[in-house]
């Protein structure tokens, strides 16, 4: 039955609770009471950090390890630029990560007043790090903004979305609304005509080619049996570790600019790309132009994003497990004799070789760790280790690795995301 007493600040935060939301992350304030008043009656927990660029980078590292949306609290204003930069990272990361704020009410907006934490636009600052954000005017369009922001995270590239509320609605009545969930749309399967042309690609090739990225998590089963079909050698972005296991002979180590990956590339003859968008960011310290010996095959959840950077010849706009698992059907029970585990050999010996001597410090200690720790998830910052690590680092499974030298590249974000991540897996 109905609370009609409810406000839309109590009501949202049982809304979310219907969409599995478990944990919130936020620091109180004068202007979001109204949220926190209605978390008793619910089972969802609070965690309070010391800043709300904190407050992001935990949720960013609890998305990471869940695959759930990282969700926090945030005060007007000054809460909103501090966790602008934690939004920046999981934005280029393709991390789901949902932003309810306060903003000063209808009648005050863009006034210039000089009211507490007012800014010209809140949406304007966060416009260039969110799928979306939106001004809600009327607590009648919450349900419909908050299926919204879960379809962007359940079935859409990932990414922030930012829902303000002003002052005058935030405790506006809303116990008329509906607390039950909207039903979300699926994830998008892929064309069967570009399945069958990969497909005739890669059967044909004598020396395909696999790289994984962190849009791939989901298909790590589906990849290793493509990879085992093909027999191919597998490159695995930093977000995309674990895909293969630690081990694996197929595993192709350093990035994708050094002289041994890009010689592979140039005489590969099918390279199949799946949920990686080339990023500069992951060819540290020494970015170069990529070129293949073959035809580009992109699987991509976000169609603009295969069409961006490179050339692709068989473009596939799909879930990455979706369209591995169709690709894997299509290829068959054949197995190929692509000489991957060879290839990748060569590849990683030849990158051992030319490591700076950093990494040869740093790697003993990822050693240690491994030994003592062989499941820990890894989360770090932009520094010297993480530069080294990332050049060779086998993670134990998917969405265990990850780090601030991707994407965006910002400090500072390694300690709570790593606290994040323990949250969302204890």
């Amino acid at each position: 039955m109905a609370d009609t007493r409810l406000t839309t600040g109590e009501y949202l935060v049982r809304l979310l609770e219907s969409y599995g939301v478990e944990l919130i992350f936020g620091i109180p304030g004068v202007h979001t009471v109204e949220l926190y008043r209605g978390l008793p009656a619910t089972k969802i927990r609070h965690v309070t950090p010391r800043h709300e660029q904190g407050a992001g980078f935990m949720a960013d590292g609890y998305a990471r390890v869940t695959g759930k949306p990282g969700v926090c609290f945030i005060v007007t204003g000054p809460g909103m630029t501090n966790i602008a930069t934690a939004m920046g990272q999981a934005y280029a990361d393709s991390v789901p990560m949902l932003v309810i704020s306060a903003v000063n009410a209808r009648n005050e907006l863009a006034m210039g007043q000089g009211r507490l934490h007012e800014l010209p636009s809140q949406r304007n600052l966060v416009a260039g790090v969110s799928a979306f954000s939106h001004t809600l005017l009327d607590p009648a369009q919450l349900p419909e903004v908050m299926a919204r922001a879960f379809t962007v995270f359940n079935s859409a590239r990932p990414r922030p979305v930012h829902i303000e509320i002003p002052l005058d609605v935030i405790v506006a009545q809303a116990g008329h609304l509906s607390t039950d969930a909207w039903p979300l749309p699926g994830r998008a399967a892929a064309d069967p005509a570009g399945i069958a042309k990969a497909a005739t690609i890669l059967k044909a090739a004598k020396r395909p080619l696999i790289i994984a990225g962190g849009g791939a998590a989901d298909a790590a089963a589906e990849i290793a049996a493509i990879a085992e079909k093909l027999d191919a050698p597998v490159f695995m972005t930093i977000n995309g570790r674990g895909i293969l296991k630690p081990g694996d002979p197929r595993i192709m180590t350093g990035n994708l600019s050094m002289q041994p990956l890009l010689d592979e590339l140039a005489t590969s003859d099918a390279i199949l790309a799946i949920g990686t968008e080339f990023g500069e960011t992951e060819m540290y310290p020494e970015p170069k132009p990529l070129s293949f010996g073959g035809p580009l095959i992109r699987i991509d959840i976000d169609p603009a994003q295969i069409v961006t950077g490179l050339r692709c010849d068989v473009p596939i706009a799909a879930d990455a497990r979706l369209a591995a698992t169709s690709l894997s059907a299509a290829l068959g029970e054949t197995r190929k004799t692509g000489d991957g585990a060879s290839r990748a050999k060569a590849v990683r010996e030849k990158v051992a070789a030319g490591l700076w001597p950093a990494c040869r410090t740093h790697g003993r200690l990822m050693e240690v760790i491994t030994k003592a720790l062989p499941d820990a998830t890894v989360a770090g910052d932009q520094t010297e280790p993480v530069y080294a690590v990332n050049q060779f680092y086998q993670a134990p499974q998917v969405r265990s690795f990850f780090n601030s030298s991707t994407g965006y590249g910002t400090l500072g974000y390694g300690l709570p995301a790593a606290f994040g991540a323990k949250l969302g897996a204890p």
